[in-house]
């Protein structure tokens, strides 16, 4: 099992300071760059409104990558989405674009064709920068406003100006899929395997329409670890599951939402697969990047006035601990009851109540940061005001003990407030 460290380190630090075998350790100012054979550009080609913003990101792997795709589950599906389904079943990928500003979606076939001809002009401009790569080897994302062509004169722009641009640094490239987003969201983590030094990284947007079963988010991986793509995919599957599918902060998805984790193989390190004793500390450090960019999706929710760590434990099963925990991190009420800084865990023991999971009411517990409010499905003797104290905090969590096995799941959620409301009048 990995421990996570708490220091960070810079990406110049020797490689010996930086990692040990089963530690994993967040590398300060890290991103979708940090691991070896990866450039980045973010630019502003003018598909967004504000002049200069930028809003057009190209990712590139200077050896094709393997590739693992989670994309929205919604029946409306973007016509970036449905290219890049496509092309992320074809094998290798050499490169990511991604456009703010304009989803692309509802779009029909003239969508489809212009998401087609966007990975025809990546991959050109790609290979006029030294990476040879075909049109099939790029996938494709857009985010924005719904119902609308790309503005394709623009983007042909952007495209060549953001090959120019490619560089080992992450930044640009995580302002440029910001939508709503009020900061750029990045990090990456380093790792030991087989005595080379591994490292992960990706970029994400995402502050609305967060919910499980893929938010309105985009999150880019990249890895220098060499490892099985059958291996690769379950262990992002598990990563989303227990990070972008297990936040909310206002109950929608969209039809745009893609996960994308590239790895290069240049680490050079014996591949992962299956059997590969270290295959839990490649797991672990990927799910901790996942994890790290979902909290700060949460954090930067539209509107949002605290961010809220729900547990479930002692559920009869971890299903049952998911149906719990979410039912209380989805509830309308709950959530106004955070804003307005009033704990009322009534609310709390009636999504319970209601949420499918088994539960025996006399047995239940519930607690604020450790404060226990609720014993045997009652209140306890703790005063109240010690526990709406906790609750006008910009961040705490609600550990809530079923006693009816052994079954956990943890959730984060927000509070919901009259200022997302106002946000979300118009677009």
């Amino acid at each position: 099992m990995a421990t996570l460290t708490s220091k960070t380190v810079g990406k110049g630090k020797s490689e010996k300071a930086a990692a040990s075998e089963g530690t994993i350790t967040l590398l300060k100012n890290g991103g979708i760059t940090s691991p070896e054979g990866f450039l980045a550009a973010g630019v502003a080609a003018g598909i967004k409104k504000k002049k200069g913003a930028r809003d057009l990101a190209l990712v590139v792997s200077t050896v094709p990558a393997e590739v693992a795709a989670v994309f929205t589950v919604n029946k409306v599906k973007a016509a970036p989405v449905r290219v890049s389904i496509e092309h992320a079943k074809l094998g290798k990928v050499r490169a990511i674009i991604a456009n703010s500003g304009c989803a692309n979606a509802c779009t029909g076939i003239d969508g489809i064709r212009d998401a087609k001809e966007t990975t025809a002009l990546a991959a050109a401009a790609v290979t006029e920068a030294g990476f040879p790569a075909k049109a099939e080897e790029v996938l494709v994302c857009s985010t924005g406003r719904i119902g609308t062509l790309i503005p394709m004169p623009s983007l042909r722009r952007g495209v060549k100006a953001a090959a120019a641009a490619l560089a080992s640094e992450s930044v640009t490239a995580a302002e440029a899929i910001m939508t709503t987003d009020t900061f750029a969201k990045r990090a990456a983590v380093r790792i030991v395997i087989d005595g080379k030094p591994v490292v992960i990284g990706g970029i994400a947007k995402g502050a609305g329409m967060i919910h499980p079963d893929m938010a309105t988010m985009f999150c880019f991986v990249t890895t220098d670890a060499a490892i099985d793509r059958t291996t690769l995919r379950r262990c992002v599957d598990e990563g989303v599951a227990r990070s972008f599918n297990s936040i909310s902060v206002d109950g929608d998805t969209s039809t745009n939402d893609t996960v994308i984790v590239l790895a290069n193989g240049q680490a050079k390190n014996a591949k992962l697969t299956a059997k590969h004793p270290q295959l839990p500390l490649f797991r672990s450090a990927l799910r901790r990047v996942m994890k790290e960019l979902a909290r700060m999706i949460v954090r930067d929710g539209e509107g949002i006035s605290k961010v809220v760590e729900v547990t479930v434990k002692g559920a009869a099963s971890a299903r049952e601990a998911k149906l719990a925990a979410e039912a209380v991190g989805k509830s309308t009420l709950v959530k106004c009851s955070w804003c307005g800084n009033d704990p009322n865990w009534g609310r709390i023991m009636d999504a319970l109540g209601y949420s499918k999971a088994r539960m025996q009411e006399e047995l239940v517990e519930i607690f604020y940061d450790g404060l226990q409010a609720v014993v045997n499905g009652q209140r306890s003797l703790v005063p109240e005001t010690r526990i709406k104290k906790i609750v006008t905090r910009p961040e705490f969590t609600i550990t809530i003990n079923l006693h009816l096995g052994q079954g956990e799941y943890t959730f984060l959620t927000a509070d919901l407030t009259e200022e997302y409301v106002t946000l979300n009048k118009g677009e």
